[in-house]
């Protein structure tokens, strides 16, 4: 693959962020394509057999669940995405996380990136709040001392501090989310992707994790937002991507976005 920008070397940090200029998101033709077999291995034999029957006949079709899909986020704008169950808007954010390889595309980032896609991804069971804490870090590659000074902030924001030293295998759903939640947006990432993870817990920990997301966003960072609610998409963000079968069909300003998300053309395009 081969960025549209050519100053511009994938592999290499700091010729992307000269080359981005103010952007932190590039996305340039990205499309996420898998294959549907119409029969399945069953066992080693059967799979071996079909890799080399496939190299001669086509016995599966493809899906795209991103198709051709362009966009730029500047830094410090808050960019929505909506669209209908199905529509790519998860599988955009988790190409952005790094969590899937476009088939074709690039996908150029100016900074950190740190994901409420699946709150508490990447938490092993069997370690404690503490010890996830410190893993958590060391995958966004900071410090020990750097999450050492924040553990207290974060399991008081969490709310779990008499829970620290116990194995999250034993946390409730709520109790594992409020740490996931407390951890991805304690990193202080320069990009933050949040996919519908607002209803963490109670009524007063969602008020307390939405207000949090808001300090972050008036920090100027950047933010992507997937979310099915016109009021978060009208109050949080300056722009909307509005996806349809994994193609993007509209960006712009957030109400006329909603627009076309609700107008029925839109809705004959998913049928």
């Amino acid at each position: 693959m081969t960025a549209s920008h050519p100053s511009c070397m994938i592999d290499s940090e700091p010729s992307i962020r000269c080359a981005m200029g103010d952007s932190a998101l590039i996305l340039n033709g990205v499309t996420v394509a898998y294959r549907s077999y119409k029969e399945r291995p069953t066992s080693a034999k059967e799979t071996i057999i079909q890799m080399v029957r496939d190299r001669k006949f086509r016995h599966y079709s493809t899906f795209d669940a991103l198709s051709n899909v362009s966009l730029t986020v500047k830094k410090g704008r808050v960019l929505g995405i909506m669209g209908s169950n199905g529509s790519g808007k998860s599988t955009l954010l988790k190409v952005v996380a790094g969590v899937l390889v476009p088939t074709t595309g690039t996908v150029l980032k100016n900074g950190s990136v740190s994901s409420l896609i699946e709150l508490g991804a990447g938490f092993d069971p069997e370690l404690s709040a503490i010890e996830n804490l410190y893993l958590h870090a060391a995958l966004h590659q900071k410090s020990k001392s750097f999450i050492r000074d924040r553990i207290p902030h974060i399991l008081r924001f969490a709310e779990l501090d008499e829970f620290a030293d116990t194995p999250v295998k034993y946390y409730s759903s709520g109790m594992y989310a409020r740490l996931g939640f407390s951890a991805a947006i304690d990193v202080d990432p320069d990009i933050l992707l949040v996919d519908e993870i607002l209803s963490v817990g109670d009524e007063r920990f969602n008020e307390k994790s939405a207000n949090a997301l808001k300090e972050f966003i008036a920090r100027g960072k950047t933010v992507i937002i997937v979310s099915h609610s016109a009021e978060s998409l009208t109050t949080l963000t300056d722009e909307v991507a509005v996806m349809a079968r994994g193609s993007l069909v509209f960006l712009g300003e957030p109400q006329a976005a909603l627009e076309v998300y609700r107008n029925p053309e839109y809705q004959r395009r998913l049928e």
